[in-house]
């Protein structure tokens, strides 16, 4: 039987395959003032399809190419939305595109979010932020993005009513939440609204790069990587456990207690390593508790080794599993699996007895190592 992640590795060669050379660009070139704004074709978010004659009576139209996983891009959802609610009243029309092929986004990218690219999953993004504005996918032909020319996410476009571009840049100078002095989308828009030209037309940009269906390799490659990280299996006894209980890391640590007698454990156990992949980068570590009898050991480590599982793994047998119960949480009822998050100090902030829901579990992770660059 092929391993989860050899599929997954199969599928991404053969996207390599399948995408023609002309249906991506490394480096391309950014519209430039005076261009009249390239027609586009896509869905949105709400299964409804978009055209520019979609917005034909607005004022002014403010495309702007953003995504579902970039920290920059995240820091400033709050920051459009709030711009699009300002300025909708007076002629202003607000898009988002996000132009990211979501089969180039590596698991280690993904360290500030909960969420990946995929148009799936930008259907969360727009219902858990409550976006005011069309969000719209270019990551499957990546078309809109090659005539527009985003360089970052995200990278703003404002184009006047006859729907040439007067400015194209930064939102403001500062992706810090609080802390911009110059705000470049709103100078541009008053200036526009009120008939004169736009004085600082053109800005330099800071953010995520576009991930173009061309780098799918990269995505490729993360995963033979992770094939040359050693799996290693310890044993643990009740006084250790505790001790890893109290964490004191400085980090947010995430125990799965498990066994491969368990169905549910097995199926959730590929969504945790990932889940990990994303975060281990941050202030976050994996912990992988087994309840197999000991003398299961070789089974156990040679089903972590299929599924990567490089981080922190012990196996606790099948002996004492009340007292192992009562030592790690009192509202925990014996089944498995059984899955925790403790904070820095201690403190059990999430926990779930049987299959999680990956992406409720990364929600919560993310929420409390952050979203943003510090």
């Amino acid at each position: 039987m092929m391993k989860p992640f050899n599929k997954m590795l199969l599928l991404l060669a053969l996207l390599v395959l399948i995408v023609p050379a002309t249906a991506h660009a490394d480096d391309p070139k950014t519209l430039s003032i005076g261009s009249k704004a390239p027609d586009f074709n896509l869905q949105g978010v709400d299964d409804k399809r978009y055209t520019l004659d979609s917005f034909k009576d607005a004022k002014l139209l403010v495309i702007v190419f953003t995504c579902n996983h970039c920290p920059t891009a995240q820091a400033y959802e709050n920051r459009i939305i709030a711009f699009t609610s300002a300025y909708a009243s007076k002629g202003v029309q607000v898009v988002a595109i996000s132009p990211n092929a979501d089969a180039a986004v590596r698991f280690d990218e993904l360290g500030y979010t909960d969420l990946n690219d995929s148009f799936e999953e930008m259907k969360i993004r727009y219902k858990d932020k409550g976006y005011n504005f069309p969000y719209l996918y270019d990551g499957e032909t990546q078309e809109v993005a090659e005539q527009y020319g985003p360089v970052v996410t995200p990278h703003a476009f404002v184009f006047d009513e006859r729907r040439i571009l007067r400015y194209v840049g930064r939102i403001d100078d500062d992706e810090h939440i609080g802390r911009a002095k110059t705000f470049d989308l709103t100078n541009a828009v008053d200036e526009l609204l009120a008939g004169q030209p736009v004085t600082t037309a053109t800005t330099r940009t800071f953010g995520c790069s576009v991930k173009w269906k061309s780098k799918t390799d990269w995505k490729i490659q993360e995963a033979e990587d992770w094939k040359k990280e050693p799996v290693v299996l310890d044993t643990v006894e009740i006084e250790e456990l505790k001790t890893i209980l109290k964490n004191g890391s400085g980090k947010y640590r995430l125990i799965n207690f498990w066994a491969t007698w368990c169905g549910p454990c097995v199926a959730e156990f590929s969504a945790l390593v990932e889940t990990d992949k994303m975060y281990r980068n941050r202030d976050f570590d994996f912990i992988t508790v087994s309840l197999d009898s000991r003398k299961s050991e070789d089974k156990v480590l040679s089903f972590l080794q299929q599924k990567y599982a490089s981080n922190k793994n012990y196996i606790f047998g099948d002996e004492n599993k009340y007292d192992l119960i009562e030592a790690v949480d009192e509202a925990w009822q014996g089944a498995l699996p059984y899955t925790i998050l403790v904070a820095p100090e201690g403190e059990i902030v999430y926990r779930q007895m049987g299959i999680i829901d990956p992406l409720a579990l990364r929600k919560e992770i993310v929420e409390r190592i952050g979203r943003y660059y510090p």
